[in-house]
């Protein structure tokens, strides 16, 4: 694959009216995820003639980075530009330990106290301390604003 790529760093990519319009889009949004607006700045800048040295000292980057989106541009047009890996799915708990977190969280602490803290909550159910925490958020729940009955 290098080979290949180093032979064409030369050549200039081809773009239509419409691919410029939506990556300029992207490159000066602030709302889109960084590298969207990264992957935009660097297929202009290549589209435009500018070389790999400058691209690489302007974006921070590599050659090998510039080759790889160059030839998915190539390729698949801005398509070619969404990331394969799009990360893990959030992970959430079993409705089963989710139930069991509000219900324990509706009775009186067993040690005296006034409330239940997320990690009472989570010695007690059995559960990891980031589970009690994501499970009370998703439930809107506040420990420290309920008084057990």
């Amino acid at each position: 694959m290098r080979l290949s790529c180093v032979a064409r760093y030369r050549e200039l990519l081809s773009r239509t009216q419409e691919q410029c319009e939506e990556l300029s889009r992207w490159a000066q949004s602030r709302k889109l995820p960084a590298g969207d607006v990264f992957r935009a700045r660097l297929i202009l800048t290549r589209t435009d003639g500018v070389s790999y040295v400058r691209i690489k000292k302007a974006l921070r980057t590599t050659a090998p980075t510039i080759c790889r989106w160059k030839q998915r541009f190539e390729q698949r047009g801005i398509e070619g530009l969404d990331p394969l890996d799009k990360g893990s799915k959030p992970r959430t708990a079993m409705p089963t330990v989710q139930a069991k977190v509000c219900r324990k969280m509706q009775q009186k602490p067993s040690d005296g106290s006034t409330h239940w803290s997320v990690r009472k909550l989570a010695a007690e159910t059995g559960a990891s301390k980031s589970s009690v925490q994501s499970i009370l958020a998703q439930a809107r729940l506040q420990p420290q604003r309920i008084s057990a009955r």
